[in-house]
């Protein structure tokens, strides 16, 4: 009867207020798993004017321009961490220092909380800056302050700015915050305990986000933001709104393996898995964190660490934080039109960082699934990269905001794949199917190493379609749903050496392309010529050592009858050339530099 008896005195107070809800001191709203919608803003008027919001209830509102919430009453919303005290998640908090104050105002960890019944909570502990160990206990909650942190338009790890207990969390910024050791055995009427031992819950209180939060963006840099409301997030809607143009289109999230048990950085094991939405209905492309190696069946390889995520991210649940990138200086802005009422608990496409990959409910939403593959690249079988190849209609072959994804680890992985698109790296590329498509893959190597070519995972793909690994090195092609392709590389970069592709192409095998070249290693003038017979336009003439190492990669040769290059810098023994023409043909033949002393 309490909900009711709140909403009645609103009901009544709204008519000699200006909010459109009202709460007065010493009255509540308790909303049990369902959904309060608000179409303009929310004053909880006393310092006992309270809203909470249990059992996943969310709270939406119909502002279209900037907050007018105001009060210092306090909006309460549970939600759980999923980390011990060594590794961190990425939050973004629904809710601000609740104030007399119109708008939205700055979050502290201060304003967190632990649950002891549905309606209380015993305010946190923070712990001395030097005290790197959060601890939970029954109805206790002890914050370490120093793994408060924000990243805004950065690019480097020194760029992070510690926070601490300090209320300086602008609505919209991100912050990075370590679990907690220990366990909580309290159950406030949820459908858990406090913190079984792996999943903190913690309160929210202050005043509820709403409307327009803008956050800065700059270019090539990241910025951490995420769900600054006390409702779930569309993240479609928000990576994909054209005033939000100033970002790339694609979300970042961090994951941690939790089984590394140090403060220490280097002994992190972690990255940031991808997520691309494709459009606004779908269900978008996500491609976990590089941090380990999987067998055929998909299960973690024994060599490895644990696996990253790959799950849905359309919704991010209250609470949940990630990266964005920008394209041009500016600021992108979250929305109440972005917001939406899901469930973690009965809908896939909406987890706070949660393993579970499979839930069976789906609260009447149909899914719109992306039809893409998913390739691995292992790396001595101890390490990881995985890249989605998303068939959409209308995509180019070059960059489609909010469709190909970056990687983002540029330069700080030993051992990287990715797929090359001007020039770029990136973990997700779109394209229209087309049976002829040739799509460059790229791999990074730092020492000689073991590498393994594998199809991880088709989805709503054509189960009948081959696909193909092709390496120039050897003219060879090799299908991947009949068996994985190994190779080993020395340190170097290729990116012209592989090629993801759907049939053997005839060209690869072109009964005239020796006919019309003549490649000829002269040792005494220590010179690569080629003579073109037929002057036919050629477009690269590229060089190999036997273990596959390029050498060089000349571009754009156009027209000559004869091609001349210097081997003098070469050390003795077999080495590969390469041409490809602009029409196709693709010429192998191997020489012997033998330079005179």
């Amino acid at each position: 009867m309490r909900v009711f008896t709140s909403f009645f005195l609103f009901l009544i107070l709204s008519l000699t207020s200006n909010a459109q809800l009202f709460v007065k001191d010493n009255t509540y709203i308790f909303n049990k798993g369902n959904v309060v919608y608000v179409n303009g803003n929310v004053e909880l008027n006393g310092s006992n004017s309270n809203f909470y919001l249990r059992s996943e209830a969310q709270l939406l509102q119909g502002t279209t321009s900037t907050s007018s919430n105001k009060g210092i009453g306090k909006l309460s919303v549970f939600q759980e961490g999923t980390v011990n005290n060594y590794a961190y998640n990425y939050w973004c908090s629904p809710v601000g220092n609740a104030s007399t104050s119109i708008g939205n105002e700055d979050f502290g960890i201060t304003m967190l909380s632990v649950p002891t019944t549905n309606t209380s909570s015993m305010a946190a502990t923070m712990l001395a800056m030097n005290n790197y160990d959060g601890v939970s206990g029954i109805g206790t909650l002890s914050i370490a302050p120093y793994w408060i942190w924000k990243f805004l338009s950065s690019s480097t790890y020194s760029q992070w700015f510690q926070s601490g207990s300090t209320t300086n969390i602008s609505a919209g910024q991100g912050f990075t915050m370590k679990g907690t050791s220990g366990s909580d055995a309290t159950n406030p009427g949820e459908s858990v305990a406090n913190n079984p031992g792996s999943k903190q819950r913690y309160d929210f209180r202050g005043k509820p986000n709403d409307g327009n939060i803008s956050v800065s963006v700059a270019t090539n840099n990241f910025t951490l933001t995420g769900n600054p409301y006390p409702s779930a997030l569309h993240v479609n809607a928000f990576l994909l709104d054209a005033s939000n143009s100033a970002c790339s289109g694609i979300a970042y999230y961090w994951e941690q393996d939790k089984t590394v048990n140090s403060h220490v950085l280097l002994a992190y094991k972690g990255g940031y898995g991808t997520y691309s939405p494709i459009s606004l209905g779908s269900t978008g492309v996500y491609v976990s964190a590089p941090f380990n190696t999987y067998t055929i069946t998909g299960t973690v390889n024994v060599l490895g660490s644990q696996s990253g995520l790959v799950i849905d991210r359309k919704y991010a649940p209250i609470g949940q934080g990630f990266m964005v990138k920008g394209v041009s200086n500016g600021t992108v802005t979250l929305m109440n039109s972005h917001r939406a009422y899901y469930k973690e608990s009965t809908l896939a496409t909406s987890h706070f960082e949660k393993s579970s990959n499979i839930i069976n409910q789906n609260n009447g939403e149909s899914s719109n699934f992306v039809s893409h593959i998913r390739l691995n690249t292992s790396f001595n079988d101890l390490y990881t990269r995985q890249v989605a190849l998303a068939f959409v209609t209308g995509a180019t072959d070059g960059i489609d905001r909010g469709i190909d994804a970056e990687s983002p680890a540029s330069t700080d992985l030993n051992n990287d794949s990715y797929f090359v698109i001007q020039n770029g790296k990136y973990v997700i590329q779109g394209i229209e199917f087309d049976l002829n498509k040739r799509l460059p893959i790229g791999v990074k190597i730092s020492d000689s190493t073991a590498v393994r070519f594998s199809l991880a995972d088709e989805i709503n793909f054509d189960l009948n379609q081959d696909v193909f690994i092709y390496d120039s090195l050897d003219n060879s092609y090799h299908n991947l749903k009949k068996g994985d392709y190994s190779v080993i590389l020395n340190t170097g970069i290729y990116n012209q050496r592989f090629e993801l592709t759907f049939k053997e192409s005839d060209l690869s095998i072109n009964s005239n392309g020796k006919n019309n070249f003549m490649i000829v290693q002269n040792n005494l003038n220590q010179t690569l010529s080629i003579a073109n017979r037929n002057l036919i336009d050629l477009k690269s003439v590229m060089l190999y050592d036997v273990i596959g190492k390029l050498i060089f990669d000349k571009v754009d040769l156009g027209i000559k009858s004869i091609y001349e290059f210097p081997t003098t810098s070469l050390s003795d023994g077999i080495y590969i050339v390469k041409l490809k023409t602009n029409d196709g043909q693709i010429v192998n033949q191997k020489i012997i530099v033998e330079n005179q002393k």
